[in-house]
């Protein structure tokens, strides 16, 4: 599933693979030398938890554990992901220079307006708030609830400074957004000194796509007892890679590791480090994660299965008795998607989808949770 040049970009994550539908129109209006696009949808959500809440989109720590008492059952309805963006493409002697300004409304939750990219590129540079560099979309699978499969790089969005040759890019992100900042009790402060490093390559072989990415980090808070800055490195990697095997079926899985990776692995259950209580020494958690997924396309549209897992190691948090840790953390989310996607003509868009979702607990303990979704799209 495309848009036209930029729009490509702007497609929203929880519906990339919408195989059935044609390329999205948008209204362009060309001044002077530059053409600009609007383009979005209106999509409703039509939502159904068997068992708990899971909330507007996905939210994976509502997921009630075995034995506990709560309400099952809720209907929810809405709009929010919804969303609006322009582009611009302008030439100049010294190459084309565009620009993207998008939003949605989940802000808050759901409801309010809410920046998702606003970026302009020239000559290789990606100056903005546009999709992290660390990981990607090849291993994806299509869902329809906007909360992607847990295990994956996040692509989440991040202000950053890139420049991309070939398939090749480097970035310098918000070292803030991402599960960066650790917990720390005042008159400490957490700190944010360097941008993070991603590092970035993506290229085909046949009828295979594949991406490689790389993390470099510093996580770092001030320590008043000493007057000094505490540090620890950390760093991810992440291999991802979509096969189509024949032309109607469509193969992807993705594979994410890292010290200190915390939010760049999408679901992580735990942040990317905690603080040392005797030594007050910044340690790192580890942390995996992986993604698996088939489409095929059958009738008018296309039905995927798709599972993803993420899991922290919570050993040594948890043993050197580290505030927020212990025996009810979270260390697991594990998320099965099987849904269907069709579109009877281009600008209009179905799709039913049943999801199971796991939450497991570093004393043993878990609890799962099933929701049952559909929606309409109408893009322009």
């Amino acid at each position: 599933m495309t848009y036209p040049s930029k729009k490509s970009r702007a497609f929203p994550l929880s519906l990339l693979a919408l195989l059935v539908a044609g390329p999205a129109a948008a209204f362009e209006v060309q001044v002077g030398d530059t053409k600009a696009s609007v383009y979005g949808y209106a999509k409703l959500d039509l939502i159904y938890d068997v068992d708990a809440d899971l909330g507007n989109t996905v939210n994976r720590a509502n997921i009630r554990l075995d034995g506990e008492p709560g309400p099952d059952g809720h209907t929810t309805l809405h709009a929010f992901q919804s969303r609006l963006g322009v582009s611009t493409a302008t030439p100049t002697r010294m190459g084309e220079v565009k620009t993207t300004l998008e939003g949605d409304f989940f802000g808050n939750g759901g409801g309010n307006f809410r920046l998702r990219h606003a970026y302009g590129e020239w000559n290789g540079i990606t100056a903005g708030q546009t999709w992290s560099n660390f990981g990607g979309l090849l291993g994806m699978s299509p869902t329809i609830d906007f909360t992607p499969q847990p295990g994956q790089g996040n692509a989440g969005r991040q202000a950053q400074l890139r420049y991309t040759l070939g398939g090749f890019s480097a970035a310098l992100e918000d070292p803030g957004n991402l599960g960066k900042n650790l917990t720390v009790a005042a008159p400490d402060s957490a700190k944010n000194t360097l941008p993070d490093l991603t590092l970035r390559y993506q290229g085909t072989a046949g009828a295979l796509s594949y991406g490689a990415s790389a993390l470099l980090r510093e996580i770092e808070y001030y320590r008043q007892a000493s007057d000094s800055d505490e540090n620890a490195l950390g760093w991810g990697l992440n291999l991802e890679a979509a096969y189509k095997l024949t032309d109607g079926i469509t193969l992807r899985g993705s594979l994410t590791h890292g010290d200190g990776i915390g939010g760049y692995l999408e679901g992580s259950p735990a942040g990317p480090g905690y603080l040392d209580p005797a030594s007050g020494a910044v340690e790192t958690i580890e942390a995996s994660g992986g993604t698996a997924g088939i489409t095929v396309k059958a009738g008018p549209g296309a039905a995927t299965l798709g599972y993803g897992i993420a899991r922290a190691s919570l050993d040594e948090a948890v043993n050197a008795g580290a505030a927020g840790f212990g025996g009810a953390s979270t260390d697991t989310f594990e998320a099965i998607h099987l849904n269907y996607l069709w579109s009877p003509v281009g600008p209009v868009s179905y799709g039913v989808e049943v999801s199971h979702h796991r939450r497991g607990l570093h004393d043993g303990r878990d609890g799962d949770a099933t929701r049952l979704q559909a929606m309409v799209m109408y893009r322009f």
